[in-house]
């Protein structure tokens, strides 16, 4: 017996140390560094230009460029020491402007950065390593924490504020027939819009281009005398810093000549084809309190979605029609899958977790393509106002501004009331519900159902998105009663799901499984620290 127990200690032993490692692998290259190790950079830069040459003969260098920085600086030396200026601006290469042969810019960087290293040490002070081996190291002693800084419109305004509006000092296009840059007035993009990952032909990387005209700005704005953005690495990219940075709590509204309202529409007809869906009105003016940049729908330019988004899909849209770029679930950049995020807020994701099953009904889809309004003439007849005159054929196309207008009433005509119980309602529904199918080793559950409704509804009303899906109190109960009909009275939980599992339908769990699948699912997804243990909601029974 002893042996046994002996060897089951060592597996465990063994089997824990295997997780151990394993874990530990993991963190590392995702970016964590093991216990002991270096908490991390966020200047570090690769050192791997002779790829452009062929393949590499020993590993990239990683360089320190905040370390080497703060090492000139105490000498009252810059970025001149190691960037050779080119017309207005220093060159993003080492001591070069262009790069030559193989061997011309292998030795620029022996002989430079060797010579400094030497020069220091003859001079008694710390300096870097002199041999291949400490530079070309096969195993990185350091973990990268670099963060990308994203221009948001907090970071966009205190630009523009300080620079006295001046667009044209950041933003420009390029003119192929002069080959030159200039500045559009009123066609201002982002960076990235023209600047990719990569330098193509003659457009510089996005990653070159920001630190070009950034860097050189905020050495100049120093130079001058005035306060200034970071020049080292760590001030944009380190996770710690980015977070210190002041943002503006009420940013005015980017100045674009933008729409308020939009008539998300595939054609330049007044009225939609028969058969087809209604057109989408868009309060574009509202969209944009909501995000922190244009690019979290204008993800490739500014231009229309339609314009690369076809009904049936063109190559500057890569292929994705409109109606899949409107409708992809798990895509941010379209209007479903950013509303799709929005559930997975605490206080939606509870029941969007299971609502997100339930397949979508014709009158889910016309919540956004609304039915047009009357005209005058029609509403004579009827209770709808006359809110907005459009014209009936398909003959005539109608201009933008006719477009919003259409678009404005359309969305003024919503109803944004905060769905409610009467009190008679409310009084309806039981206080407690006795759960006691499943009573066995512990006492039934006292389920709180009336404090769970009111609190269900009141996480809706402070919701504008969830206040115009939900207009019906009745919606938040189809959270729990996922496949029942919105009913006062629906049927219990037993009837759909068996006691016990019915191997016959597998894609409906048994009733106990329901209950904690159901339960613990929406307090994990509410981020409750209780109920979850089983004694939260199960009183043991005594012996």
């Amino acid at each position: 017996m002893g042996d046994i127990n002996t060897l089951f200690r060592n597996v465990m032993i063994f089997l824990a140390l295997a997780v151990a490692v394993i874990f530990g692998v993991s963190a590392y290259a995702k970016g964590s560094p093991p216990p002991g190790a270096s908490a991390g950079r966020a200047d570090i830069v690769t050192i791997d230009t002779l790829k452009a040459f062929g393949k590499l003969e020993r590993p990239p260098v990683v360089f320190l460029h905040d370390a080497h920085t703060r090492v000139l600086q105490k000498s009252h030396q810059d970025c001149t020491v190691c960037h050779l200026p080119e017309k207005d601006r220093l060159s993003v290469k080492f001591e070069r402007l262009k790069d030559g042969s193989r061997k011309e810019v292998m030795d620029i960087y022996h002989a430079r950065c060797i010579g400094c290293h030497q020069q220091r040490a003859s001079a008694g002070e710390k300096a870097g390593p002199v041999t291949c081996g400490d530079c070309h190291r096969k195993k990185i002693g350091v973990v990268s924490i670099r963060q990308p800084i994203v221009m948001n419109k907090s970071l966009h305004f205190r630009h523009t504020r300080a620079e006295d509006n001046k667009c044209e000092l950041c933003h420009h296009e390029y003119d192929e027939k002069t080959q030159k840059l200039f500045y559009a007035k009123g066609k201002e993009e982002s960076c990235r819009y023209c600047h990719g990952e990569v330098t193509e032909q003659n457009r510089i990387s996005d990653r070159l281009a920001s630190h070009i005209a950034c860097i050189t700005c905020h050495r100049k704005t120093l130079a001058a005398g005035k306060k200034a953005g970071p020049i080292e690495c760590s001030g944009c990219h380190d996770p710690e810093r980015q977070a210190r940075i002041e943002k503006i709590a009420d940013v005015p509204r980017i100045k674009r000549e933008q729409p308020d309202t939009v008539l998300i529409k595939i054609s330049k007809n007044p009225v939609q084809p028969e058969g087809r869906m209604n057109f989408t009105p868009f309060d574009h003016k509202a969209h944009e309190t909501y995000t922190d940049t244009c690019r979290v729908c204008h993800h490739a330019s500014l231009d229309a979605c339609n314009k690369c988004h076809t009904l049936t899909g063109a190559k500057d849209g890569k292929g994705i029609t409109l109606d899949t770029a409107m409708h992809q679930a798990d895509a941010h950049e379209s209007c479903v899958g950013c509303h799709n995020l929005q559930k997975r807020d605490v206080k939606c994701a509870g029941c969007h977790r299971s609502m997100n099953r339930i397949p979508k009904d014709d009158l889910s889809c016309q919540k956004c393509h609304m039915k047009p309004l009357v005209s005058p003439a029609e509403s004579a007849s009827s209770a709808m106002p006359a809110v907005v005159s459009l014209p009936t054929s398909e003959a005539v196309p109608v201009s933008p501004a006719q477009d919003a207008a259409a678009a404005k009433a359309l969305l003024d005509s919503r109803t944004q009331v905060a769905p409610v119980f009467p009190e008679s309602v409310l009084k309806a529904i039981p206080e407690k519900v006795e759960i006691k199918s499943l009573a066995d080793k512990y006492k039934p559950v006292m389920f709180p159902h009336r404090k769970i409704v009111e609190a269900l509804l009141k996480n809706v009303a402070g919701n504008k998105l969830a206040a115009y899906f939900h207009p019906d109190a009745m919606t938040v109960c189809q959270g729990c009663h996922h496949n029942s009909p919105e009913s006062l009275k629906p049927p219990k939980c037993q009837n759909c799901h068996g006691k016990p599992f019915d191997e016959r339908s597998p894609q409906m769990p048994g009733l106990k499984g329901a209950y904690h699948q159901q339960c613990m699912g929406c307090h994990k997804a509410m981020k409750m620290e209780k109920p979850m243990g089983c004694t939260d909601c199960h009183s043991e029974k005594k012996q």
